[in-house]
């Protein structure tokens, strides 16, 4: 009987050293649980970012009213018989100069 509970508490010995110590232990988990945490979050947002990309693209196969309007915004291109005003406005953190 002496002889079982040694062998119990050397097993028990070997296990504990395993799980704290050992190859694959307790701190290497965790440390693997957050770094799985944080890809997954990276993961959400590239997803959130393709399905806008796919919804722009099928917008933009579909019709001319989402070409026109990246033609406008990023090329400033007018219609012909449209007159284009900008409008420059003055940054609040400017002074005007009072001499």
């Amino acid at each position: 009987m002496k002889r079982l509970i040694l062998l119990m508490i050397g097993l028990l010995a070997i296990l504990q050293y395993r799980l704290w110590l050992g190859d694959n232990n307790l701190s290497e988990y965790f440390v693997l649980q957050t770094q799985i945490d944080a890809q997954q979050q990276s993961n959400e947002k590239l997803v959130a970012r393709n399905q806008i990309l796919k919804e722009e693209i099928i917008d933009l196969k579909s019709g001319t009213e989402a070409i026109e309007e990246r033609a406008r915004n990023e090329l400033g291109m007018v219609k012909e018989g449209e007159t284009f005003y900008r409008v420059i406005g003055t940054d609040s953190r400017e002074q005007p100069f009072n001499p």
